[in-house]
C-alpha cells in the first residue's frame, strides 16, 4: 500500500527543509533564548547566595548552549514538517 507509511525519525526527510538547515536557521533565537534564560536564573539563584552570572558571561556560554538548542528546534520543526506533509 502506497501513501500509508508514516514519517520515521530514522529515514532522513527528502523534501522541504533537512534538519541541520532549519537549525542553522533557528541557532540566533535559540542562543538568544539560552542567553535570557541563564541570565535570569541566575539572578534567581542569588536569592540562595550564589553569584549572579553577569550578561557577557550568560551571552558567551549562550553561544556554546545554543548549538544544542538550535539543533532540537530544527529537529522539532522537521518533525512538525513531516507530520504536516499530506498523505498521498
Amino acid at each position: 500500500m502506497s501513501g500509508t507509511r508514516s514519517p520515521s525519525r530514522t529515514e532522513p526527510a527528502t523534501d522541504g527543509w533537512p534538519a541541520w538547515k532549519l537549525a542553522l536557521l533557528f541557532y540566533p533565537f535559540a542562543a538568544a533564548a539560552v542567553w535570557i534564560n541563564l541570565f535570569m536564573l541566575s539572578l534567581l539563584a542569588s536569592w540562595i547566595g550564589l553569584p549572579v552570572l553577569p550578561p557577557m558571561q550568560a551571552a558567551g556560554a549562550a553561544l556554546l548552549l545554543g548549538v544544542p538548542a538550535g539543533w532540537a528546534s530544527g529537529r522539532w520543526i522537521r518533525s512538525l514538517m513531516d507530520r504536516a506533509r499530506p498523505r498521498d
